[in-house]
């Protein structure tokens, strides 16, 4: 809610009217007085209707002078997939007490589809699944590219593509899966922000695994919107991030940049961030997204992002954010999917999941 600056002057006592005469009524002064309040809320409906933040997102940074309009309407439906760690728990366990409340709550709503099987030829088989199945329910899925060589540093989610060159035949394979159907892609989550754990030589095979990724899907899947991972706003100053990226081919093939996946911190935070790392980048073109799945409550103490506990899920996904520069809200880490502390990465922990929703 708006509110107006400045002193409130007092109200004004009446004159004492002479003896025998009644108070004059001021109708001028009331009319004056009407215009000018009408004139003060069409002032505040219009910079609200205007206004490039949502209530109470309103981030402390101001957003770059050159931003392009939102990439999607604000209508647009994200595709919800029967088939999400959360749906395939609540098909399994029908009499599980917890069963509605994560129907209701996480099973129902929009989610990232991952993909991280090496192989070219499945890859591009359920890609093309999920942009086929998303076209036939009007629907924009959202899809996560998550087979970069030497994925996450021996984390919890290691794994990838053998080198190079396969994940230059991989990529190739998933953008022909999306084919020419439209798809918001989350494109290799950690790959930049986890780069210090590699060589010189192996990174720049990242970078230039990635900007191959980003020609490719411009190439062959032109209706495909890619965002490049850019880490959070925890993680690396704008500064480091946005080298990264620019040496990874994002100002020359992204759409944009994805933050805050599969962590915590608040929305408003992940969007200082944003403007800061496109302010860095000196790009008129790039917008970003953000994963809000699980920032409900914001980070958690020590910045713990494993599976910690306390959390809750965030801002359900949406194009409409009402945010200058943010194409889109998305649960991109599905709720529930562990990290690896709480269960093995990648399964759904249905006490977790449960906890979210509380």
């Amino acid at each position: 809610m708006c509110r107006l600056s400045g002193p409130v002057p007092k109200r004004a006592r009446p004159e004492t009217p002479a003896p025998g005469r009644a108070y004059p009524r001021p109708r001028r002064a009331r009319l004056a007085a009407l215009l000018t309040a009408l004139g003060l809320l069409v002032a505040v409906a219009t910079a609200v209707t205007n206004a490039p933040f949502l209530p109470g997102q309103r981030p402390g940074a101001a957003p770059p002078p050159a931003l392009p309009e939102p990439r999607f309407p604000a209508v647009t439906r994200l595709y919800t997939a029967p088939d999400t760690p959360a749906a395939r728990w609540v098909r399994e366990h029908p009499q599980d007490p917890r069963v509605a409340v994560i129907r209701e709550r996480i099973a129902s709503r929009p989610q990232g589809s991952w993909f991280t099987d090496p192989d070219p030829l499945k890859v591009e088989g359920k890609v093309r699944a999920v942009v086929d199945a998303a076209r036939a329910r009007g629907a924009m899925p959202v899809l996560v590219a998550y087979a970069v060589h030497h994925r996450d540093c021996s984390g919890h989610s290691t794994g990838g593509t053998a080198d190079l060159a396969a994940y230059r035949a991989w990529v190739e394979g998933f953008a022909r899966g999306i084919g020419s159907g439209q798809a918001l892609v989350v494109l290799e989550p950690d790959a930049l922000a986890l780069a210090d754990c590699l060589s010189s030589r192996e990174r720049r095979d990242r970078f230039a695994a990635l900007s191959h990724a980003g020609r490719v899907m411009r190439r062959d899947a032109p209706r495909a919107r890619v965002y490049y991972d850019a880490g959070n706003s925890r993680w690396h100053p704008a500064h480091t991030m946005a080298d990264r990226l620019r040496h990874a081919g994002a100002t020359r093939y992204g759409d944009g940049i994805a933050l805050n996946v599969s962590n915590f911190n608040r929305t408003r935070d992940e969007i200082d961030y944003g403007y800061s790392v496109l302010r860095e980048l000196d790009s008129a073109r790039l917008t970003m997204v953000i994963d809000t799945s699980r920032n409900g409550a914001g980070p958690a103490r020590g910045n713990r992002a494993c599976d910690p506990p306390g959390r809750r899920l965030g801002q359900s996904p949406t194009a409409g954010t009402g945010v200058r520069g943010v194409d889109a809200y998305l649960w991109v880490k599905p709720p529930g999917q562990a990290d690896g502390c709480s269960a093995a990465a990648g399964t759904f922990d249905a006490q977790y999941a449960y906890r979210l929703t509380r």
